[in-house]
């Protein structure tokens, strides 16, 4: 595999931003894509500088892109950015046209952490026509929060708004009203000591009351890059699957 920290402009950010990216050795593509997002206290390294991922990514067919989405949840804030916008139109776009990739959204998976769990449900059940496969991993209060808010979580107000309940950034309400012939698959999990279990627990079972195939697990383990360095080895494997693709070396 190679990395490539690649600095592009972002209309939507009217800046210049960030994304890492692993890149396949061989073959000549076009390669699926795999858009894995990070929590709210890293940046676009993180996922490289505190798993294996590339170790674990060896032989695995696909182009991995970890874009910079700040403090943002990956959303288009009303005061803000709009980091959204951001990665669905100007990211997706610009690594379409820069790399050998497949641009067809059976050939496209998204997944993250915490913040970039939150982020990478919210872009796929809000752009199912874009992404085949979603995974989630130790996803954010965010989730639940348009039903359950509270007016001391500033960060969720500046990037949601302060009535967010059945917009564009409420998964209840995402789950609700999509296609369901456009479904991705979904992979959902949690540690069993991590102090978000509940509302992963919550977004579970309303998933499971609206009868939307998904696959949830709890490990052990909490909050931590030792958790996430374990599940993103099964993320791989279940984009690949999902994917169509063979399975890596490092599975």
């Amino acid at each position: 595999m190679a990395l490539c920290d690649l600095r592009y402009f972002s209309p939507a950010l009217g800046k210049m931003t960030a994304a890492m990216l692993i890149l396949p050795e061989t073959g000549a593509g076009p390669f699926p894509t795999f858009y894995l997002l990070h929590g709210l206290s890293d940046d676009h390294t993180a996922w490289t500088r505190k798993t294996s991922l590339e170790r674990y990514a060896q032989g695995y067919p696909f182009i991995i892109v970890m874009p910079d989405g700040g403090k943002s949840y990956y959303a288009d804030s009303p005061d803000g950015d709009a980091y959204e916008t951001a990665i669905i139109h100007d990211l997706v776009r610009y690594i379409d046209h820069t790399f050998q990739t497949d641009a067809r959204p059976a050939a496209r998976a998204i997944g993250g952490l915490s913040m970039g769990g939150y982020g990478a449900l919210k872009l796929g059940l809000g752009h199912p026509d874009l992404f085949r496969s979603v995974t989630s991993h130790s996803c954010s209060r965010a989730v639940t929060w348009a039903h359950e808010p509270d007016t001391t979580e500033d960060r969720f107000i500046r990037a949601f708004g302060s009535q967010p309940q059945g917009g564009p950034n409420d998964l209840f309400a995402l789950a609700a009203r999509i296609d369901r012939a456009a479904l991705p698959a979904l992979n959902l999990d949690c540690g069993d000591d991590d102090d978000l279990l509940s509302v992963n627990r919550r977004f579970h079972a309303h998933l499971e009351a609206l009868h939307i195939p998904h696959t949830y697990h709890e490990y052990p383990g909490g909050h931590t890059w030792t958790y996430w360095d374990q599940r993103i080895q099964e993320a791989l494997l279940f984009h690949a699957r999902a994917l169509g693709l063979p399975a890596g070396e490092g599975s």
